[in-house]
């Protein structure tokens, strides 16, 4: 049996996490909170719109980087949570492949992406696609999945750079469609 990534996301979408007294939300080792997808879309959008054309691919990078090192340390910490450990370790056959596909069904049950796996060559490269995901409706006329590329560098390190916390940025994501532009899905590629 290999991950069910339909069972992972109904069991993992069920657990109530509550947050503290400061808005955080203590599970899967991190600390996450529950801003608005909104609030973070009309940013982005906002630190895009006010860069110079010249500066443009500059910031994009920037965007990916923070969230490829908030995704490296997040992720980590979801692969090695309790959680995870309950809920995907069992169905773990095809060792990093699966690790990699219960970490994505965590991606969708959180609400940070409706996207998973279509082609993984292991250690060399993985074609993601997503009919939903964040920087999805942001009307911004270019592909802007600045949070789902770098998150999928970032489970890619995990999987196949150097054990953590060595391996970020062994490997980079681009995007090749998106739903912004006008495409059915967003399509994220990892290679070296």
């Amino acid at each position: 049996m290999t991950v069910q990534r339909d069972v992972v996301v109904k069991q993992l979408a069920e657990i109530q996490a509550q947050a503290d007294e400061e808005g955080l939300i203590p599970a899967y080792n991190v600390l996450v909170n529950m801003l608005p997808v909104t609030f973070w879309n009309t940013f982005t959008k906002r630190m895009m719109d006010a860069v110079p054309a010249e500066k443009r691919e500059k910031l994009e990078a920037e965007l990916v980087n923070c969230a490829l090192e908030c995704g490296y340390n997040t992720g980590y910490g979801i692969i090695t949570s309790d959680e995870f450990k309950s809920v995907v370790e069992p169905m773990i056959t095809e060792g990093a492949k699966d690790v990699l596909r219960g970490a994505y069904a965590v991606f969708t049950a959180w609400g940070w992406a409706k996207s998973g796996i279509v082609q993984i060559k292991e250690g060399e490269r993985m074609v993601v696609r997503a009919p939903d995901y964040y920087e999805a409706d942001i009307a911004s006329g270019y592909k802007s999945g600045f949070m789902i590329r770098g998150v999928s560098s970032a489970f890619f390190d995990l999987a196949y750079g150097k054990p953590y916390p060595d391996g970020l940025k062994t490997f980079v994501c681009v995007q090749t469609a998106g739903i912004e532009v006008g495409d059915p899905f967003g399509e994220f590629v990892v290679t070296r």
